[in-house]
């Protein structure tokens, strides 16, 4: 059997076979049959140490290996959709960057992303597993969000016609359904993530560039990171708040686009995750790989399958991971740990709750920060060491209509705050689905990003200046009929793309703007019909744009 202990033995006895057959005009040799010779630091004569005998081991890894592939194989699919061009989103998990699934032609994977005309398709790829004897196969949301058309593939090259019958963008997790005899399904076997431990071993399989049916090993490197969903560095004044999924597993399995969905197993051929971004500066694996852990998959699928969608629980605030800093602003001790409250949601749990946000700004390293709000350092008794913390016991511990005692720092003092959870009202972003609707509030109608010293340096501004930049300007919104101009101008900043030319707000009725929390704040305190008068820099003229603003639309949510 082999076993962790077996793991580490064999590795170094795999790098050190490796390393003598790769010698350049060197015959191939036996290893178990060949001393190593190696001279410590602190001798002068080489010391002989025989070596491992290898061959055995390395049989029982391949055939460890074998036998995952044997038992996981059959229950990963292929999945293969088409959406019209001009509808298609690059979806992209934010912070993430290259791991959409895979677009582009999946019989040409070098085929370009090219703009192309309105009525044409284009295709992606990406991976998935079934999940039961009836069907129900189990992907991720970015895999089939928007999408037209959907074909499963199976291991053994059939396929099938596939409908989405829940998707859950906040845990980016969607469900598929197929009409297929449930003799040709293979379920996978779900585990407790919970019980998973960095070193451990971590087997991939997907369709990576539409490759099906690989197989890529590595271990688990590391536990409890966070994966953002919703809005990232480009934020959207609609209210669609951005959210995390916590106790992401991290791995160095090779993983790349077309694993989007796809499997991460242990060992024993069990799922411990659900395959969905790479953190890469190349936009292919560079190591870093992450896996929505499988207890927060046994939470919601069950729910898309019966209902087609998971409400998730809601406290309603944003917030940050106290640090030194933070706590010496606040005139806390250094070593007090906590989740600094930022700001509380109107009418949430919090707010009902009577939790209270930052309220006055500092400079920390010569940024801005905001604090003074509520540091909350427990919940139901449990520690909260940091900001992730209460996401994590939120998501896997607590259901909606719960009541939970936040221990929380206020004034110097530690008090408790009771808060009964309500159903997060996350925007839906699946189109075409009839879903209830939630009153928006009042509306600008752009997508803006911070100005960073690299931006303002491409549009030769002062490093210092600071705005928000206007990315992109909503077809019919108060701001496209003001005239409010976008950015239009492709480049690349950090390795990252990046359209410029469109108005940098600086100030709102003479209030200055530096970021878009504080753009945020001013249009949230508006009310429907009033008129603003944005200060913006336009080639690189400082103009006055009066704009008034309108209700916002009702947005479906899940």
């Amino acid at each position: 059997m082999w076993n962790k202990r077996t793991n580490l033995i064999i590795i170094p006895s795999l790098l050190a076979t490796l390393a003598l057959s790769g010698c350049s005009g060197a015959p191939l040799v036996s290893l178990e049959s060949t001393p190593l010779t190696l001279l410590k630091s602190n001798q002068a004569k080489p010391i002989a140490v025989s070596a491992p005998a290898s061959v055995e081991a390395v049989a029982a890894v391949e055939g460890a290996l074998e036998n995952i592939y044997t038992k996981v194989n059959p229950a990963v699919v292929s999945i293969q959709v088409s959406q019209k061009a001009s509808d298609i989103p690059l979806t992209q998990m934010p912070g993430f960057p290259a791991f959409p699934f895979f677009f582009g032609d999946p019989q040409n994977p070098g085929f370009p992303q090219q703009q192309l005309p309105q009525e044409q398709y284009r295709h992606g790829a990406g991976s998935g597993f079934v999940w039961d004897k009836e069907g129900h196969i189990v992907t991720n949301n970015h895999v089939v969000d928007g999408a037209d058309k959907i074909r499963v593939t199976f291991a053994d090259g059939s396929s099938a016609e596939a409908e989405a019958v829940g998707t859950d963008p906040d845990s980016d997790l969607a469900v598929l359904k197929v009409d297929v005899p449930a003799e040709r399904l293979q379920p996978v076997e779900v585990t407790d993530s919970s019980q998973v431990k960095v070193g451990q071993l971590a087997v991939a399989i997907g369709n990576p560039f539409t490759l099906e049916n690989t197989m890529t090993v590595g271990i688990v490197s590391a536990l409890g990171r966070q994966l953002p969903v919703g809005s990232s560095d480009a934020q959207s004044l609609a209210p669609a708040p951005s959210y995390t999924i916590p106790d992401i597993i991290q791995t160095d399995a090779p993983i790349n686009p077309g694993n989007s969905g796809g499997v991460l197993v242990n060992d024993q051929g069990q799922v411990i995750g659900v395959t969905a971004a790479i953190e890469s500066p190349v936009r292919a694996n560079a190591g870093i790989g992450f896996a929505i852990p499988a207890n927060i998959v046994q939470k919601v699928v069950p729910e898309l399958i019966k209902s087609g969608k998971y409400e998730h629980p809601w406290l309603g605030l944003s917030g940050t991971s106290l640090n030194p800093d933070l706590a010496q602003a606040m005139d806390l001790k250094a070593a007090q740990r906590g989740a600094l409250v930022i700001d509380v949601t109107p009418g949430s749990p919090a707010d009902q709750a009577g939790l209270r946000g930052s309220d006055r700004e500092v400079q920390i390293e010569g940024q801005p920060v905001r604090v003074g709000g509520d540091v909350v350092t427990a919940i139901n008794g449990q520690p909260v060491q940091d900001f992730d913390d209460l996401v994590a016991y939120l998501a896997g511990s607590t259901e909606i209509g719960q009541t939970v005692k936040l221990t929380v720092w206020r004034d110097g003092k530690e008090e408790t705050v009771s808060a009964t959870l309500a159903a997060r009202p996350t925007a839906d972003t699946q189109r075409g689905q009839s879903k209830p609707e939630v009153k928006g509030g009042v509306w600008l109608g752009i997508q803006g990003l911070n100005l960073s010293p690299a931006i303002a340096e491409k549009l030769d501004l002062p490093a210092d200046q600071k705005g928000v930049l206007v990315e992109q300007v909503e077809v019919n919104s108060p701001a496209d009929e003001a005239g409010l101009r976008g950015s239009y101008k492709p480049t690349t900043i950090g390795g990252e793309p990046i359209n410029l030319g469109g108005d940098i707000i600086t100030a709102v009725d003479g209030q200055p703007v530096k970021t878009m929390t504080d753009l945020q704040k001013f249009i949230r305190q508006s009310e429907p019909g009033q008129k603003v008068t944005l200060t913006v820099l336009r080639e690189s003229k400082s103009v006055e744009v009066t704009i008034t603003l309108a209700k916002q639309p009702a947005t479906p949510v899940s």
